[in-house]
């Protein structure tokens, strides 16, 4: 899968033509700031978006809405039933800091909430899922991991993002293996310097795969080992966000295809 945040606020017609070229057969849309792709869609009509998408051979994979929020996506799921897309990215709403009992609480509270929007995820063949986001409810594995094991279907599950966890390669591998197929999306995605202060380009850079410190092959392996069949996604925010993470798409399309050569060679074993 394409992010679509990548190329910050490009037009998806310059967009959609890159996707083949990144190995990718599905997009990921936006709405503002990380991108306006989710605005373009409106602006479009959703039978001139869905032509554009056929005449590139791309569908549209997932529909990331943080905007919205976990308990407001009720029309954007009947949206993307129409579309063909059946996974929504969405954050998990409580409190931050929570420890031991106090979290396991504040999970299954989220989960008993969540229950009336994932009946209807599941009516619509749609999946909810919650990315592990700092400074939220589920910021820490433990979150995850009540999460996986509370959720009353298949149909709420993960976005699991490394970038927001602890960098240890070997940690990551073994929460990847504990939340086995509750996880929906992936994100190749890690710290490097972080995404909030502008740097130097190369710094910045340094949050895509096979540029900053952390080691993907116990990730990889994890993922292998559980059979992992969602999507994924090559993954860094630019600053400020709604810029392109370089210049021209061109560029953009290089610098996925740097990330995706990396994992293909851990996965190949070179």
């Amino acid at each position: 899968m394409l992010g679509s945040c990548l190329y910050g606020y490009e037009k998806l017609a310059e967009i959609l033509p890159e996707v083949a070229k990144t190995g990718a057969s599905a997009i990921d849309i936006w709405p503002e700031v990380h991108g306006n792709q989710r605005e373009q869609l409106d602006e479009l009509g959703e039978e001139d978006f869905a032509e554009l998408l056929r005449s590139h051979e791309v569908s549209l994979g997932c529909i990331t809405q943080y905007k919205l929020g976990p308990f407001a996506l009720t029309k954007e799921m009947s949206l993307a039933q129409r579309l063909g897309c059946q996974t929504i990215v969405t954050d998990g709403r409580g409190p931050a800091g929570l420890h031991g009992s106090e979290l396991k609480v504040a999970v299954k509270r989220f989960v008993e909430k969540m229950k009336p929007h994932v009946e209807r995820a599941e009516t619509l063949g749609i999946t909810i899922a919650i990315e592990n986001h700092a400074n939220g409810l589920m910021e820490s594995p433990d979150s995850m991991k009540w999460l996986a094991e509370l959720r009353p279907s298949k149909h709420l599950a993960i976005a699991f993002a490394p970038y927001h966890l602890p960098q240890n390669s070997n940690d990551l591998a073994i929460l990847l293996m504990e939340l086995g197929d509750a996880i929906e999306v992936f994100y190749a995605w890690q710290h490097g310097m972080g995404c909030h202060k502008k740097l130097p380009k190369d710094q910045e850079l340094l949050q895509l795969p096979g540029r900053g410190d952390l080691d993907f092959a116990p990730l990889l392996e994890a993922l292998k080992k559980i059979r992992y069949a969602g999507w994924t996604e090559i993954f860094m925010h630019p600053v400020p966000r709604g810029v392109p993470i370089r210049e021209t798409n061109s560029q953009v399309t290089d610098e996925i295809n740097l990330s995706r050569k990396y994992l293909e060679n851990l996965l190949s074993g070179n």
